[in-house]
């Protein structure tokens, strides 16, 4: 009869070869291995024991909405406290006081804490948080993926807006992006929060926690939607105009929140997608700088990436 301490070690060995959590392949940007089996049984990622369909889309819709109104409250206070220091003090706030840093903060606060707190409630220690999201260290592929990938995001948004355009209304204007172009000043301080902060902050909740909670119970196309149907519709907070044009400029946002989800599920790597979200949104900026700046006659293309923008304010 073989001993069970052989057993055992020929299973640990096994586990290893798959690529199990916490290994150091799977964080050293090798295979993504069975990242999430490290919830616990009565959440068991393969299955079928997180619940039916329907509480699966209303614990996405549930995060998306804690996430949203987590962060138009952080940024009210913010700038409450921005405006009473400037009354106190008898000096006009400046745009980093007044708008960067309430948006920095918000995105903080509100999404990484809902996406944390919403973890640490199922169970999950630190550990088992970085394995869960696919926290790791890109591969090669996976590098050239969030390098390249934003410029063809672009491409493929920019080409649906065309065509959309032609049969429906102008989209409505994203109020933060807006800010932003009005005030090239503050450009190269929110492209550095676009790659720092919105990025991962966003990508980690809308793809790390909703979709990743989806696929526990649905398969990889209705988790990626359902996903981007959470992610795409909050948007709504941050644009200006009509209901039409609130809902074009939302139908062009599921382009890129789908590619990012596809991504996602390709890869399990969270850091490709917050790499690939961060230089999207810095790309759209810097090209709707370039477009208005030097381009007068152009500048309702400016204005169209600046609805394009995934800015959330």
């Amino acid at each position: 009869m073989s001993d069970p301490s052989e057993f055992d070690a020929e299973s640990d060995a096994g586990e290893r070869e798959r690529g199990a959590p916490g290994d150091a392949a799977a964080s050293d940007g090798g295979e993504p291995g069975e990242a999430r089996s490290m919830v616990d049984a009565a959440d068991s990622p393969d299955g079928r024991e997180t619940g039916s369909p329907l509480r699966t889309v209303g614990v996405a819709f549930g995060l998306g909405i804690a996430g949203i109104l987590g962060l138009l409250a952080v940024t009210t206070i913010a700038g409450a406290v921005v405006y009473l220091v400037s009354t106190v003090t008898g000096r006009e706030p400046s745009l980093l006081g007044s708008f960067v840093a309430p948006f920095v903060v918000g995105q903080v606060v509100a999404f990484v804490g809902v996406s944390l707190g919403y973890l640490r409630y199922r169970g999950l220690d630190r550990e088992a948080i970085m394995a869960y999201l696919g926290v790791r260290r890109p591969s090669i592929v996976e590098s050239v993926i969030a390098l390249i990938g934003p410029i063809l995001v672009i491409v493929t948004v920019l080409v649906v807006s065309s065509v959309v355009l032609l049969v429906g209304p102008e989209p409505a204007q994203n109020q933060g992006a807006q800010t932003t172009l009005e005030n090239p000043s503050i450009i190269p301080i929110m492209i550095v929060a676009m790659l720092l902060v919105v990025g991962p902050c966003e990508e980690l909740l809308f793809r790390g926690v909703i979709q990743s909670r989806a696929r526990e119970t649905l398969s990889a196309v209705p988790a990626i939607l359902l996903a981007a149907s959470v992610f795409a519709p909050a948007h709504i907070v941050s644009l200006s105009g009509g209901v039409s044009a609130m809902l074009t400029t939302i139908s062009l946002l599921f382009v890129p929140s789908l590619i990012f989800g596809a991504v996602y599920e390709y890869t399990e790597n969270l850091v490709v997608v917050a790499v690939m979200h961060g230089l999207y949104n810095s790309l759209l900026l810097t090209i709707g700088y370039i477009v208005i700046t030097y381009g007068p006659e152009m500048e309702g293309a400016g204005q169209a990436t600046a609805a394009l923008s995934l800015l959330p304010l």
